[in-house]
């Protein structure tokens, strides 16, 4: 294996617009939550990786010393906070994935959170921005959703329109998230809701309609991750067969905006350290903040050649019941979308699905797990590939 670490236990919370006033409420949802589903007391926590996107959603930060205002007998061991845009949670993740793998310590807390919807939506919107290249994007219409606007034009302008595929995504997470209790919009729109212009689906930054986007939210999750020694002991273990972090240049304007260079390298990177290919994943759960964006991750994994993912789509191979079900959990679409819970909430649902504790989620005999989590327009590309050890 590649990495010497496993998931032994999480945590993780509704998604949505939730009560809690800010991050540390949230984090105080899910820390000992975790640290209890693992097996283990906080003392045994040697370290704490925590992932905030912030940028401008609430005044405090410092955000590495939230979980022991919940859990005190936290408040003396190390911790950390760390940002990379939407991958900030993988971020977090690969955090504590070194200080294991390091010799620093055994055990690590992992928790990533957001609070998102007290901003009012222009704000949100322009927070967002953060994520991509101010000098040059900061004025496009539409904040982010603005950005992958101009992304699937550019697609459609090279392929032709995908909006029907880009539909049938929006249909497919949405009915995939029915079956997710964390879910932040639990309803099955159908495709013909999510293919049709009207005054409940109007175009946000065109060509993507709202349905095309993923929602604004609140939420964490936290993981434990364990030595390999550790992790023995323990009821469950989940571990990294391989891990692979690969960056893109930030500006668009400087590289091709659909070609998901970064994506794709990391995905080449992540399946050789393994000795894998695509045909031996049981799932993938990929990074869908717009439907464009999944469609486009199908050709950087290596389902589709460039500007064949709509084959992907219409053979139904991402469906639930697919040859590769990307997105049980509903992703980003249905489930929502807080920025720092992201890629943590991705390794759960996905440690759920190997361990066979995924529900009504449940994907028979799921054995490997194919994680993609990306910080801005494909700039910070994280993959991993997880598989049940216990």
């Amino acid at each position: 294996m590649d990495s010497k670490a496993a998931i032994v236990g999480w945590a993780h919370s509704p998604f949505g617009k939730l009560e809690d006033a800010d991050t540390e409420a949230l984090m105080g949802r899910v820390a000992g939550a975790a640290i209890e589903h693992a097996g283990l007391s906080p003392q045994d926590v040697d370290s704490i990786h925590v992932g905030v996107f912030n940028a401008g959603f609430q005044k405090q930060d410092f955000q590495g010393a939230m979980p022991a205002l919940s859990v005190p007998e936290l408040a003396h061991v190390p911790a950390v906070r760390v940002e990379n845009a939407c991958a900030t949670g993988s971020a977090a993740i690969h955090s504590a994935l070194n200080y294991i793998e390091s010799g620093q310590g055994r055990i690590a807390l992992v928790i990533g959170a957001e609070k998102m919807t007290a901003k009012p939506t222009a704000e949100v919107g322009d927070i967002l921005l953060n994520a991509s290249y101010r000098k040059e994007e900061a004025d496009i219409e539409g904040g982010f959703a603005g950005v992958f606007g101009r992304i699937a034009q550019t697609y459609f302008q090279r392929y032709g329109d995908r909006s029907e595929e880009l539909a049938r995504i929006a249909a497919k997470n949405h009915k995939n998230g029915v079956s997710n209790p964390y879910a932040q919009m639990r309803k099955d729109f159908g495709f013909e809701f999510c293919n049709t212009i009207s005054e409940k689906n109007p175009y946000v930054a065109g060509p993507l309609r709202r349905t095309d986007c993923s929602l604004v939210s609140d939420g964490a999750a936290a993981l434990v991750i364990a030595s390999a020694d550790v992790a023995e002991t323990l009821g469950r273990a989940v571990a990294f067969r391989a891990r692979a972090h690969v960056n893109d240049i930030l500006p668009l304007s400087r590289r091709d905006p659909i070609a998901f260079e970064g994506a794709r390298r990391a995905w080449v990177k992540a399946l050789e350290k393994a000795g894998l290919t695509l045909d031996d994943l049981s799932l993938v759960e990929t990074h869908d903040c717009f439907t464009v964006a999944e469609l486009i991750e199908y050709e950087a994994m290596g389902l589709a050649k460039p500007g064949e993912g709509y084959k992907v789509v219409r053979e139904g191979i991402t469906e639930k019941t697919g040859k590769l079900p990307v997105n049980a959990s509903g992703g980003l679409k249905s489930k929502g979308h807080p920025i720092g819970a992201t890629g943590v909430s991705m390794h759960v649902l996905s440690a759920m699905q190997l361990m066979g504790e995924a529900g009504d989620m449940q994907i028979d005999g799921a054995k490997v797990a194919g994680v993609f989590n990306m910080g801005g327009a494909a700039v910070a590309n994280y993959v991993s590939i997880l598989e049940r050890v216990k």
